[in-house]
């Protein structure tokens, strides 16, 4: 889901630079911006770093990830993927990065409504949660303006671009939590929950994270058609034959213990394997000679690069291993 919430903020930014006419170089970086933005609320998980036991997590010489996540959880969802704080956040990152850039008119002025908007956050969520609560809000607004100033000296978007990007990544975190967890507190500090409990999709367990992973998928289908629409490429670059080895993977529902959102690794991992193996088939294949003289032209006239070629080879496999391994396990079920 990390993944899934870079790319949906990254594709929503890069389609609206489009339809504004933008540059791709410049819608590119916009959305790389939101995309950036769209994974900040997850550092409240820094909070396992200090309160996690390392006998737990190590112990028996074996890593046990549930130890980490049962002391992130304790503030993970929370206070970070608020829409409340994100209506805070983003313009206020926004005047940071005027800071940055040296562009305020009114520098004082500006300075004042940055730290007010951030140091404020941080206040609310001491007063609310305690000092649990001002670590790990304080740990936010650090990386939102480390983050920000980065963007506008590295990327050159103008405080408004900042902010806009700011917007689109904190606004949409929230929502690709609600099939895979316990529902966020959108409206944190304030004690009303817009969900109660976690958006199911289906009653049989893993059905449900078959579905959630096809949603994480389309998210990344929709961040990779955006690239393609923005730069102008061919949807052929997803019609490699190569992909077809990821029907293989159907053959797992056989052999794999059924996956669950609270046993997952085995699923995601090998699934991801199936579908880098594809990527990796479609570039070796292109390897050729002549193949590799014509993808060399192609890449200099701007119309094509092998590397991308792989990724959406690697990405349309691992779409037809999900479509294969849905089949057979809805047969036997």
């Amino acid at each position: 889901m990390f993944i899934g919430h870079a790319m949906l903020a990254f594709a929503l930014a890069v389609l609206f630079a489009e339809w504004r006419g933008w540059r791709p170089r410049r819608a590119l970086a916009f959305g790389a911006a939101a995309g950036a933005f769209a994974t900040l609320p997850d550092i409240d998980v820094v909070y396992a770093v200090a309160a996690i036991d390392g006998g737990r997590f190590l112990g028996g010489g074996t890593v046990d990830p549930e130890a980490f996540w049962d002391a992130a959880n304790a503030v993970h969802r929370s206070m970070t993927h608020s829409l409340v704080v994100a209506a805070v956040a983003a313009p206020a990152l926004g005047l940071w990065s005027s800071l940055v850039r040296r562009s305020a008119r009114r520098p004082l002025l500006v300075s004042a409504g940055a730290l007010s908007g951030l140091g404020g956050l941080v206040a609310v969520a001491a007063a609310v949660s305690g000092p649990l609560g001002g670590i790990v809000m304080g740990v936010f607004v650090l990386a939102g303006v480390g983050l920000a100033a980065l963007t506008a000296r590295r990327i050159d978007l103008s405080p408004r671009l900042v902010a806009a990007a700011a917007a689109i990544g904190l606004f949409t975190h929230p929502w690709g939590d609600l099939v895979t967890g316990s529902p966020p507190q959108m409206l944190y500090p304030f004690e009303v929950g817009l969900f109660d409990a976690r958006v199911l999709l289906h009653p049989d367990p893993t059905i449900h994270l078959l579905g959630a992973f096809a949603l994480e998928l389309a998210v990344v289908w929709l961040a990779v058609l955006a690239v393609v629409r923005v730069t102008d490429r061919s949807v052929r670059l997803f019609s490699d034959r190569s992909a077809a080895l990821g029907a293989t993977y159907g053959v797992a529902a056989l052999v794999l213990v059924p996956p669950t959102l609270e046993v997952s690794y085995h699923f995601v991992f090998s699934i991801l394997a199936v579908g880098s193996v594809c990527g990796a088939l479609s570039w070796y294949r292109s390897a050729s000679p002549v193949r590799s003289v014509l993808r060399r032209d192609a890449a200099a006239s701007g119309r094509l690069r092998p590397n991308f070629g792989a990724v959406a080879i690697a990405l349309a496999g691992t779409t037809v291993a999900l479509v294969g391994y849905v089949v057979v396990y809805v047969a036997l079920a």
